[in-house]
């Protein structure tokens, strides 16, 4: 629940109102962005009764939330997260762009890839180090030593870097290496990996599980937040459905649903969605207008040759193709992009 309190409150009411909510073992959150005095409640609600807290002093009323996901919801934080990373903002008016190998092969494969991107426009260089895979047979990631080839090579072209954390050892072994931890869509319901994550300082990009209903999506961005970790990026990749010619199915609607009830920043992943390079660009583009903050693309100098999911990677010729295709919409998504932030705070705003 919200508990909306009177402009005139003193000091001294408030800090009695917070004394009694954590004796009855709630937590408190400070909700900002709105220009009414609010405190969010979480935690067992058992032991308090709503009229009784509307009669407490200084209160103006109390508002039952019924979603599970309390620190994910725009109720709590009605203005956009922005997530800042390495000088990159994620969730601002400017899209995010992410872009890299689906593994990296070598340090001469990721050095040439960082170079050509980062002429191109792209933000944040991905790459994957270990990789989770379908058959026990494939490709299962470079391991530990690509780790500082892509680190050196982000850095050097001036791209922060993300990569996939499968297990809660690897943190630890990656934290020095990765600007952004990747969670995967295997992962997305791995709750020890994502409180071990929550206690972190480092953002943390969340992909939709394959058969995720939205409230799960939502409730497994909750597990981070809620150990204190408030640099969560969403991530849509596609979910699977009955469609046999694609990958999976990217799930458009999800990206306007995340924006009415979240604060958090979503970006969508065309590669792992469609699983077609000649898909990406249609799917990229729908998607910002949607909503999305940005995306990530899987780019290779030669899918016929690499390693991991050759079928779904950009060449540098299609991935340049693609940026002179987002240019062409870049200024008019912008001002979509302010006029929808501007009505989002605005009905949060009036709301409380």
């Amino acid at each position: 629940m919200i508990i909306v309190l009177k402009k005139d409150i003193d000091e001294e009411k408030c800090n009695a109102l917070r004394e009694f909510l954590e004796k009855r073992d709630v937590k408190t959150v400070e909700v900002v962005g709105v220009d009414k005095k609010i405190i969010g409640v979480i935690g067992n609600k058992h032991n308090l009764d709503k009229d009784a807290l509307s009669a407490f002093p200084g209160v103006e009323r109390v508002i039952p939330i019924l979603e599970p996901y309390k620190l994910a919801s725009r109720k709590f934080h009605p203005t956009n997260t922005i997530i800042n990373v390495g000088g990159v903002e994620i969730g601002g008016l400017d899209p995010v762009r992410m872009a890299g190998p689906c593994s990296v092969e070598s340090e001469e494969q990721i050095w040439e890839i960082a170079e050509n991107l980062s002429q191109q426009g792209v933000q944040i260089l991905r790459g994957g180090i270990f990789k989770p895979r379908s058959s026990p047979y494939s490709f299962q990631g470079i391991g530990e030593i690509g780790l500082p080839w892509l680190r050196d090579a982000g850095k050097h072209y001036g791209m922060p870097v993300i990569s996939e954390v499968m297990q809660i050892n690897q943190i630890d072994l990656m934290y020095d290496f990765v600007d952004i931890f990747q969670v995967g869509a295997r992962n997305m319901q791995n709750f020890r990996l994502l409180e071990a994550l929550g206690k972190t300082d480092k953002p943390i990009m969340l992909k939709r599980g394959i058969a995720a209903t939205f409230g799960e999506f939502l409730m497994s961005a909750e597990y981070i937040l809620s150990n204190g970790n408030d640099k969560v990026i969403l991530c849509e990749r596609g979910i699977r459905t009955f469609v046999e010619y694609t990958r999976n199915t990217l799930d458009v609607n999800v990206i306007p649903m995340v924006k009415n009830v979240s604060h958090l920043p979503i970006i969508v992943d065309p590669s792992h969605a469609t699983g077609r390079t000649d898909l990406i660009t249609p799917v990229t583009l729908g998607s910002l207008i949607a909503g999305a903050d940005g995306f990530i693309i899987e780019v290779h100098p030669r899918p016929y040759a690499a390693l991991s999911d050759g079928a779904q990677q950009l060449t540098f010729d299609q991935f340049a193709s693609f940026m002179e295709d987002y240019e062409l919409i870049k200024d008019s998504l912008l001002n979509l992009r302010k006029k929808k932030f501007a009505e989002i705070t605005e009905n949060v705003s009036n709301s409380l």
